[in-house]
């Protein structure tokens, strides 16, 4: 149902301010520009109003990174399905979290920094570990396994994102200048590498996936074999 809508004074109409509205404009600031940007005269600019009519829906900025922060948790979601296998559910949890991780690169610090957690996150995080206790996981090798993913999710978006700071043709360019100076470098693994990239095509889906399976493996393995009595 849409909200009604208020007449901006000497502008257009303008939706009414809700707080669902502020934490959407929040995350949109902060998308479009950075972490530091978000200052509430800026998002009260950026909703057409006033910063202090921002305080009428949440209580201070501390409380939009709150937001924020349940926001992206929201979006990564749970698996629906509750007869998923434990590796396919940590699969899941991976490949939404690296989705959404990589279009919301700066919510990782916070993801891992807000205290105390919100509603979103404790759902997130217990559903992710009964998943796995009601598989048979003692308690500290599920928590293992939960560090482990998210750990190598996170890497991997920072590293992802990190290469997509530059458009492509000007990172082109300069990467193609990185595995010339390998080449000539006269370090024999580095010369191999160089050539390999030269001939073979890259995909960062391929590597996370690789990464993402072989930690699974490993899991599974260990979990199989039994690495001690589930407490």
């Amino acid at each position: 149902m849409t909200a009604p809508a208020s007449p901006a004074p000497n502008g257009p109409v303008r939706a009414r301010l809700t707080h669902e509205r502020v934490i959407q404009a929040a995350v949109e600031l902060v998308d479009g520009h950075a972490l530091e940007a978000l200052t509430m005269r800026r998002l009260g600019s950026s909703l057409g109003v006033e910063a202090m009519s921002l305080y009428k829906h949440v209580r201070n900025k501390e409380a939009i990174l709150d937001g924020i922060v349940e926001r992206v948790v929201a979006e990564i979601g749970s698996p629906a399905d509750p007869h998923l296998s434990w590796p396919e559910a940590l699969r899941h949890r991976a490949v939404a979290s690296r989705q959404v991780l990589r279009a919301h690169p700066w919510a990782i610090g916070l993801l891992e920094s807000r205290r105390p957690l919100g509603p979103g996150q404790l759902r997130s995080l217990d559903a992710a570990l009964g998943n796995l206790r009601s598989a048979g996981f003692a308690i500290e090798e599920a928590a293992h396994a939960l560090w482990l993913v998210d750990a190598f999710v996170y890497g991997q978006v920072v590293q992802e994102t990190s290469q997509q700071l530059a458009p492509p043709a000007e990172a082109a360019p300069a990467a193609e200048e990185a595995l010339a100076q390998m080449a000539a470098s006269g370090y024999r693994y580095l010369d191999e590498i160089a050539q390999h990239a030269l001939t073979a095509a890259f995909s960062v889906d391929e590597e996370f996936d690789f990464g993402l399976s072989l930690i699974l493996t490993a899991l599974e393995d260990r979990h199989d074999k039994g690495s001690g009595p589930t407490q």
